[in-house]
């Protein structure tokens, strides 16, 4: 009787494994993985025909396993990498044989992929390409002629690898670095590359194939049998790679196929799978999101530190100055790299822990891989430095020096030495805010923020805004600005309504402990109490009110606290990422700050200069040449316009209005688009009839023609002429840009000429405004009426996850209220929207009634977008 062949058997194994593997009772699942197929392998070379007709004699041939196969790291959908080695030219038959072994295994879904080469091909292979040569290294005999497997692995190592090793590890070096640029740091992503990321697998395998090239090692306990790693680095790295490994085989097997991107949609289930329960003030998402980033990073670490100890050639590390005379007792420079002279002198003085992180700053030299070491072992003899005056002093150097490319904040955070000194960042590390606008880690966003400053200083070199070089230079308490910096977010480790009051209390108690005085306590404790104020005024207020910046003037009242918490705002923002940082933020945000800063240092604020203002500016209006509006309809102008409109709109502006106007004759509509110097955006001016409903008709043509409105300026002339300055984005395919604008334009003529109700149309033709399923954890939405902040307008602030039509649904909602649009600031943060309207009843006035603004909140609220 014909034997069963082994395939059905593979598969019903890997069944089995996977179901243990999801229930948490499969340990060493990876090798249990590899396994099934290595018995598999077997049994099909003993029940093999086509492997008779070949002859072991005649053309002897080996089946060697690669790659992660290799390895015994076989993930649930990892491809098997096959090796049929040949001593010589594979025969015909060796077709056959492949069908007999790998055919199989393909109807089954299993992913294969093999190469039946000659001996000498194999190792062509191997000298031309990197890949090659790295699959080999992590080769393992499986069956037929095992003499034919150590041949190979022996002319590899004696032909391509030891005549060039120094090369051959700048190009795995070189890869590693390319391949960090392609799929980011994972220690900092929320959605993190599993494999190819930075901190993950393939840095792994990357220490391993230097390790192997460079000391001969085999297996990866010969990292601690050789002393490359202590036993305790060793258990520790077995154990962030089980963790990885074990979201890696999970994620497989959700997605149904190799996959190594942890995608935000999938989070929350894998937070469900590890059991992660919420603690202190995090969610369980959080957790789980924060530990994986942990054991990536603790990878990335000893990644760098194998490509320190095992790389190719050095990198020359000038050191500034002559150091010799000037060093420190018991640090001494070794390989352009900082050691101690012994683990002895930083026992007998523990000061050495900061001190040679101060010396790295001073002398600008990296410290060397067994100096970390060191200071991971002996971190606890700085238990004391939070408040020991001479560790606080050399911190304070560390903190206010000049940036240089060997991050060495980031260092102290990795070697413990940074907890010493504030204990309370303890929290921050690895701490995951789980929405899609902070997309890293709050230790990493926190000294992200305090190197940008820094580079403040350089950036008018770079060719970047002089305004913040010029701030940041001429500021004689840096001090100050950088411990703000560094605390700004202290208060996220502690579960509170209010990170920022949480955390400038405890920030004050840091400074204090540190040896501070009271006054510069207080700057700090204001710096991060008031860290989010700037930006959230620039988007959320109307900046052409004078009111906004005597707001700010009043709650701020000092020049040198204004460009602190400017400079820790830009910094925040551009350290929190792309998505929060782009050329229209920081244009408000220097808008604003100029606006508050002329207040507090001429001393004025509104009133009679106001009047004095208004009353310069008719004059000037007056005495202007302009050959198509004259001095008498100037003057007839003025009677119409607002005094609002005529106070913070420029003369050049006016005059280009009143133009408009007189060409609009008597018509619907006419208007303008400008494209802003240093701005990818658009301004359209639009002049109409006033009507019910005008602004929501204008923004329910936008969205159709998916153009985002990012700021609204509304006016109304006392001739019943609407006026809209509108900043919105350019079309996508600027290439017809003009016939988009053209198209836009008609839809606008009709619309406006029409008596139909449009708005009605318009609601019918948008998708239902619903959420999307993968927004995993919807927050609350929140409309908020403020009647406080103006003294002519209601402020509505709309807080709601963005979908399709979202401000032409809320426009409209307003405007069934009986509402005037009068200003309207317009903020997406990438998935959320904070939407802020200055609105009056149709007679130009505030609404005070509770009734009515609890109607309004409501009406808003029916609007936005609700989870499937």
């Amino acid at each position: 009787m014909k034997a069963r062949h082994p395939a059905p058997i593979v598969k019903e194994e890997r069944n089995h494994l996977l179901s243990q593997l999801i229930k948490g009772k499969a340990p060493a699942f990876l090798a249990k993985h590899a396994a099934i197929f290595d018995t598999y392998f077997h049994t099909c070379f003993e029940m093999s025909e086509a492997g008779p007709q070949i002859s072991l004699n005649h053309n002897p041939y080996a089946l060697v396993a690669l790659g992660g196969y290799g390895r015994c790291e076989l993930c649930v959908h990892s491809d098997i990498d096959l090796l049929i080695l040949f001593k010589d030219q594979a025969p015909d038959a060796a077709e056959e044989l492949v069908r007999e072994i790998i055919y199989p295994l393909w109807d089954i879904g299993v992913h294969v992929s093999y190469a039946t080469v000659s001996l000498e091909e194999s190792l062509a292979l191997c000298k031309n390409n990197i890949d090659s040569l790295t699959a080999v290294l992590d080769a393992r005999f499986l069956t037929g002629l095992s003499p034919l497997y150590s041949t190979l692995a022996a002319r590899v190592m004696q032909e391509l690898i030891l005549p060039d090793v120094n090369k051959i590890c700048e190009t795995l070096i070189q890869k590693s670095i390319e391949r960090h640029k392609k799929f980011g740091d994972s220690t900092y992503l929320l959605e993190p590359d599993l494999k190819d990321g930075q901190g993950g697998l393939r840095d792994y395998h990357t220490m391993l194939w230097l390790a192997r090239i460079k000391a001969g090692l085999r297996t990866p306990q010969d990292l601690e049998n050789s002393g490359y790693l202590s036993s305790s680095e060793y258990g520790a790295l077995k154990d962030s790679l089980s963790f990885i490994w074990s979201v890696r085989n999970r994620l497989h097997h959700l997605m149904g196929r190799k996959y190594d991107q942890l995608r935000f949609e999938f989070q929350t289930q894998f937070a469900d799978m590890f059991k992660f329960k919420p603690r202190y003030g995090q969610s369980p998402v959080e957790r789980f999101l924060g530990e994986l980033h942990g054991k990536m990073e603790y990878v990335k670490q000893h990644h760098l530190m194998f490509i320190e100890q095992f790389g190719g050639r050095k990198r020359l590390f000038r050191p500034k100055g002559s150091p010799s005379d000037k060093m420190v007792r018991g640090i001494v420079v070794s390989n352009n790299t900082l050691m101690f002279k012994s683990s002895a002198h930083v026992v007998k003085n523990p000061l050495l822990l900061i001190k040679i992180f101060r010396e790295s700053v001073r002398l600008r030299v990296p410290l060397a891989a067994e100096a970390k070491r060191i200071i991971i072992e002996l971190e606890h003899l700085a238990e004391k430095f939070s408040s020991d005056k001479e560790a606080i002093r050399d911190f304070e150097f560390i903190l206010v020096s000049r940036p240089i490319t060997y991050h060495v904040l980031n260092e102290m955070l990795n070697t413990g030495i940074l907890i010493r000194i504030i204990p309370e960042f303890n929290r921050l590390k690895n701490r995951i805010q789980y929405n899609q606008y902070h997309i890293y880690p709050v230790d990493r966003h926190t000294l992200h923020t305090v190197r940008t400053i820094k580079k403040f200083a350089t950036d008018k070199e770079e060719g970047n805004d002089p305004l913040l070089s010029d701030l940041y230079s001429h500021m004689k308490n840096r001090k100050t600005l950088l411990w703000g910096a560094l605390l700004h977010d202290i208060g996220k480790g502690v579960e509170s309504e209010s990170h920022s009051e949480t955390g400038a209390l405890m920030a004050k108690k840091i400074m204090i402990r540190a040896g501070y005085d009271l006054k510069c306590a207080e700057n700090v404790e204001f710096l991060v109490r008031e860290h989010l104020f700037l930006v959230n005024i620039a988007k959320r207020r109307d900046l052409n009110d004078e009111e906004t910046a005597i707001f700010c003037a009043r709650k701020i009242k000092d020049p040198a606290r204004l460009k602190m918490l400017y400079l820790l705002t830009v910094a925040d923002s551009i350290s929190t990422g792309a998505k929060a940082w782009n050329e229209w933020v920081a244009m408000l945000l220097r808008d604003l700050f100029l606006k508050v800063l002329k207040i507090l240092e001429k001393k004025e604020l509104a009133g009679p200069r106001a009047d004095r203002v208004m009353i310069e500016k008719k004059e000037r209006l007056l005495s202007l040449e302009d050959s198509e509006v004259g001095e008498e309809e100037r003057r007839s102008y003025m009677e119409i316009m607002s005094q609002r409109y005529f106070f913070y709109m420029p003369l050049s502006d006016i005059l280009s209005h009143i133009r408009m106007h007189k060409t609009m004759k008597g018509g619907d509509f006419l208007w303008s688009i400008k494209k802003p110097a240093h701005l990818d955006t658009r301004t359209i001016t639009i002049l109409g009839k006033d009507r019910p409903g005008f602004f929501a008709t204008l923004a329910g043509i936008f969205t159709m023609n998916k153009i985002d409105i990012l700021d609204v300026q509304t006016y109304v002339w006392g001739d019943g002429t609407a006026l809209d300055i509108f900043t919105v984005t350019p079309p996508i395919d600027r290439l017809r840009e003009t016939e988009k604008w053209e198209r836009v334009e008609q839809q606008m003529k009709d619309a406006l000429s029409s008596k139909a109700n449009l708005l009605s149309y318009f609601e019918k033709k948008m998708v239902p405004c619903r959420l999307p399923k993968s927004i995993p954890m919807p927050e609350e939405n929140r409309v908020v009426v403020d009647n406080e902040s103006s003294s002519f307008f209601t402020i509505i602030e709309v807080f709601a996850y963005d979908a399709p039509g979202l401000l032409f649904r809320i426009t409209k909602a307003l405007f069934e209220q009986g509402l005037d649009i009068r200003v309207a600031k317009i903020a997406t943060h990438v998935d959320q929207i904070v939407d802020v309207f200055y609105v009056c009843d149709l007679e130009g006035e505030k609404i005070i009634a509770q009734s009515a603004l609890d109607e309004i909140q409501q009406s808003v609220l029916h609007v936005l977008p609700m989870p499937f």
